[in-house]
């Protein structure tokens, strides 16, 4: 069982930058790849980034390469997503997401999620 909570969300200018934490309980965080999905009002679920277990392999949706980077500490069981360049298009709220094997798009690969956390990017 992995529980997670993000923070780090909140208002910020076009342009400007914020960084999402995920923090995950439980001893096998290590082993879990973990993902980055973001929803925004009337739209569906969206894979924004992931990393596998080691963090030696990433991807980033092409809405977000560029701009956005994941990264994960395992030894502080925290996944972080660096967001820069935002947009008023990347406001969303964004989950944190963890599932075995290895780098995945669909959510359905995922078995944990987190609550959310709200990104606003004003114009």
């Amino acid at each position: 069982q992995v529980q997670l909570v993000e923070s780090g969300g909140g208002l910020v200018q076009a342009g400007g930058s914020l960084r999402l934490s995920c923090a995950a309980s439980g001893r096998t965080f290590s082993s879990y790849a973990m993902g980055w999905f973001r929803q925004a009002p009337g739209k569906e679920r969206e894979f924004v980034a992931a990393i596998n277990w080691s963090g030696d392999i990433t991807y980033c949706s092409d809405s977000v390469k560029g701009r956005f980077t994941i990264s994960r500490d395992n030894a502080k069981n925290t996944v972080y997503l660096q967001m820069n360049s935002l947009k008023p298009e990347d406001t969303a709220v964004y989950y944190c997401t963890a599932g075995a094997g290895s780098v995945r798009v669909s959510p359905w690969a995922y078995d944990y999620w987190g609550q959310g956390t709200q990104v606003t990017v004003s114009s």
